[in-house]
């Protein structure tokens, strides 16, 4: 079945609630390598976000994702509310004027939100930012599409390889953002933004 506006409605209410459950634990990770504010930024984004979304799920699916990414630019600080709420704007934009997205359609999607984090970051992997889990996520996505396996079991693979690559983060000197000031210190501790991507990937796998 194709995903629907009322599955990216899903997404955004279930990753709001995977966020606040982890606000904690983002924010300790943040503390450690960062400002100590990431999970307590994103869950006031996500929470922006879900008291905005539209009560019709036959909406504009486009329109959804772009209003989800204005809501994180305003009410999120420091770099996490500009690179989430550009992602989801790109993504939005590619989708404007559907109501139900095929796999690739959403493959897609997933691409052009990485490459807004990629391009808005100046990041690559291994820099130890959200790149590290957002890339192997779609990579996961498109191997698995290519071998014809069934969308849910496909966003289940990029969601445990999002999970992998923020996990693989630990040892990595960070390259980019707020850690990268830290310079070797910053490794053996796991990113924070790495790890609120896969909660986004995974957020969106169980509800497909």
């Amino acid at each position: 079945m194709p995903v629907t506006t009322a599955t990216l409605l899903n997404w955004l209410r279930h990753a709001a609630a995977l966020i606040h459950e982890q606000r904690e634990y983002l924010t300790e990770l943040d503390a450690a390598i960062g400002d100590a504010d990431h999970g307590a930024n994103l869950d006031r984004g996500f929470s922006a976000v879900v008291e905005a979304l539209p009560v019709n799920p036959e909406a504009d699916a486009g329109a959804v994702l772009k209003s989800a990414g204005m809501r994180l630019i305003s009410t999120v600080g420091g770099a996490s509310g500009p690179l989430y709420g550009t992602a989801f704007r790109r993504a939005g934009k590619l989708i404007e004027g559907y109501h139900a997205l095929s796999s690739h359609d959403l493959l897609a999607v997933l691409r052009a939100f990485l490459e807004a984090i990629t391009a808005m970051g100046k990041a690559e992997p291994g820099d130890k930012t959200m790149v590290d889990a957002l890339s192997p996520a779609v990579a996961a996505l498109e191997q698995a599409l290519a071998a014809e396996i069934a969308l849910d079991e496909a966003l289940r693979r990029a969601a445990d390889a999002a999970h992998a690559g923020a996990l693989a983060t630990v040892p990595l000197v960070a390259h980019r953002g707020r850690a990268s000031y830290l310079g070797e210190r910053s490794a053996g501790h796991q990113d924070p933004g790495a790890t609120s991507a896969a909660l986004i990937v995974r957020a969106l796998a169980d509800v497909v």
